[in-house]
């Protein structure tokens, strides 16, 4: 077994590690850990902040990959831990908790004769004598897996209790924390539970469960709402801030630059992008030698070509709050006082903006997970290979027009969207509320 890190690999555990940082330094500075608390006392921040946490988790695992000595197969620590998932696949389409094919089949019965049927699958519902049996199987092992979720919960309650004490477990956020978390392992372990005897969500055409693919595609849509912030940020923050501040020439020139930018549009410019890069790797196949590798250098460069469409909102806002800030009393006494222009911008401009910053990322989060949907909808986001919720939407429209329909592909990723992207806005509306000057208690 030997490691593998790909590209968007390393960026998202850097940007987990910016974060880190970023949560120590706010520690240390009382005008940002106001905001936090603030946050922090509202139940709806604290339990969307939960669930996000949840998503994240599962896709920071999905991305440590390493290649099993057995095959060659570049796998991540997601595919290990819920690799019967990964492995059990069936012949076609079966629906959720099916024990048959949902399609016939001509097939040979035991006296010679011919008829049509549905076949047994090979892994759904396999253990089961009688397929009448299914509904009570279904509920037992779902209350043994609720079970189980909820001695998790008990037990890691008793080990918070003794290490803060049971007077600050009962403090509203952590209380509010337990709950939710209460609420996702008893959820979680429930649906493992039923995984390891059915589909839980179905198959798709090809026999892949669809649950497994709502999973993998968490750190697709992570990836992108994250990523994308990191081509984002460093040229919106830094034009936004110089042109406010600079004004002139300098001014004229960012302002230009964006408007440009917007009088194209987006989807053309992003489909461009993707067919310049397909005909790159065509004439370059030694540099990809894989399928991993390639589904990932398109997923890095959507993100690439996102961000560089992305930026111009919010190097707009920044412009303007920085116009207003450079006529600030404490901005001309140190310009009076000879202080340098980069020591201006970065011990007062800087932090008077992040706030904006803050409310800008964290909004726009959820915009860019529904962008991918949209793009791979349109076959110009990830590549085919790549597990993501654009490209179960797209493969579900096919099925809709089956009779009877198939409507679980489409279920499962506008479950797991909605859950992802509600959190986001919900956590974005809070953080508004907590940085936002003019919302800001007194």
């Amino acid at each position: 077994m030997s490691w593998v890190v790909l590209w968007t690999d390393a960026l998202l555990f850097a940007l987990a590690a910016g974060i880190a940082a970023l949560a120590l330094y706010t520690r240390r500075q009382e005008h940002l850990r106001r905001p936090w608390r603030k946050i922090a006392r509202s139940r709806t921040g604290v339990a969307a902040l939960t669930v996000l946490a949840a998503f994240a988790t599962i896709g920071l695992l999905d991305s440590i990959h390493f290649r099993q000595a057995s095959n060659g197969q570049v796998v991540s620590l997601l595919d290990r831990w819920i690799e019967p998932l990964r492995i059990r696949s069936e012949k076609t389409y079966s629906a959720p908790f099916a024990t048959h094919l949902y399609a016939r089949e001509f097939q040979t019965l035991p006296d010679g004769g011919k008829a049509w049927l549905y076949p047994r699958l090979q892994y759904g519902g396999a253990h089961l004598q009688d397929p009448n049996d299914r509904w009570r199987d279904v509920t037992q092992r779902a209350l043994l897996g609720g079970g189980k979720g909820a001695a998790v919960w008990l037990l890691l309650n008793m080990g918070l209790a003794l290490i803060l004490g049971l007077r600050r477990l009962m403090w509203p956020p952590w209380a509010t924390v337990s709950l939710t978390l209460g609420i996702l392992l008893v959820i979680g372990w429930t649906v493992a539970e039923l995984s390891l005897a059915y589909h839980v969500l179905g198959t798709d055409k090809v026999g892949e469960d669809v649950l497994y693919q709502s999973l993998k595609s968490i750190r697709t849509g992570l990836i992108i709402g994250t990523l994308t912030t990191l081509v984002m940020l460093p040229l919106g923050l830094g034009l936004g801030v110089v042109a406010g501040y600079f004004g002139g020439w300098i001014d004229d020139l960012i302002q230009y630059l964006y408007t440009t930018l917007n009088s194209i549009p987006g989807v053309l410019l992003i489909a461009a992008a993707i067919l310049m890069l397909q005909v790159y790797m065509a004439a370059h196949e030694e540099q990809f030698t894989s399928l991993v590798v390639r589904a990932d250098m398109r997923l890095f460069f959507l993100c690439l070509i996102l961000g560089i469409t992305s930026w111009t909102g919010l190097c707009r806002l920044l412009r303007a709050e920085t116009l207003k800030l450079r006529e600030m009393e404490y901005v001309q006494a140190a310009r009076a006082l000879g202080v340098s222009h980069p020591i201006i911008l970065l011990r007062h401009i800087f932090p008077n903006v992040f706030h904006i910053v803050l409310i800008s990322v964290v909004l726009d989060f959820s915009g860019l997970v529904l962008a991918e949907a949209v793009l791979s909808y349109v076959n110009i986001g990830v590549d085919p290979t790549t597990q993501s919720w654009g490209n179960m939407i797209n493969s579900a429209r096919l099925e809709l027009a089956r009779e009877p329909v198939v409507w679980w592909t489409l279920a499962a990723a506008f479950a797991f969207m909605f859950t992802f992207v509600l959190a986001a806005n919900l956590f974005a509306d809070v953080v508004r509320d907590a940085f936002d000057p003019r919302r800001a208690e007194e």
